[in-house]
C-alpha cells in the first residue's frame, strides 16, 4: 500500500502546507471527500499543535500511509512530552483554542494515539526522534466492478 512523507520546518506556514500534502495525496488516490475532509482537519490541528506546543526539533515528519481499510497519518515532532487534552471551558470555546484534540478524538472515533515509539512506515529511514501522534480513519474497500 502506498505512504508518503513531508517534512516541514518549524514554520507558521506548516500546517497550511501539511492539510494541501494530504488532500493532494488523497484525491490523487481518489478517496471520498468526506475521509479527505476528517483527514485535512485532523492533520491541521495535529501539525499546528507541534507549531505551537512542542519544545525542540527542526519541525515535524508527517507520515501518511493508506492501508487495506484504514488511512493512517503520524505527525513526529521533537518533543518527547505527551500531547495535553486541555479541559473544555466557556472561555476556551471563546478563546478559540484548545479544542484541537478533543476535534480528532470525535472525527477519528477516539482513534488515535501517542508514543516515542510509534512505528515509523519508512524501513530505510530511521524514526524521527520525539514522539509520534497519530490518527486512523477508515477507507471504504472498493469492490471491483465488472466491465
Amino acid at each position: 500500500m502506498p505512504s508518503y512523507t513531508l517534512v516541514c520546518p518549524p514554520l507558521d506556514t506548516s500546517p497550511h502546507i501539511a492539510r494541501d500534502f494530504v488532500a493532494t495525496v488523497l484525491r490523487a488516490l481518489e478517496l471520498d471527500g468526506s475521509l479527505i475532509d476528517d483527514a485535512i482537519l485532523c492533520t491541521s490541528e495535529l501539525v499546528t499543535n507541534v507549531c505551537v506546543h512542542a519544545k525542540g526539533g527542526d519541525g515535524t515528519v508527517l507520515w501518511l500511509a493508506v492501508e487495506e481499510g484504514r488511512l493512517r497519518v503520524v505527525v513526529y515532532d521533537g518533543d518527547e512530552n505527551p500531547p495535553v487534552i486541555r479541559e473544555l471551558t466557556a472561555d476556551t470555546w471563546e478563546r478559540g483554542g484548545g479544542r484541537g484534540l478533543y476535534l480528532v478524538d470525535a472525527v477519528t472515533q477516539g482513534r488515535w494515539g501517542h508514543g516515542p515509539d510509534v512505528p515509523y512506515g519508512r524501513r530505510e529511514c530511521p524514526r524521527p526522534e520525539g514522539k509520534g501522534v497519530w490518527f486512523d480513519l477508515p477507507v471504504p474497500v472498493r469492490s471491483a466492478t465488472a466491465p
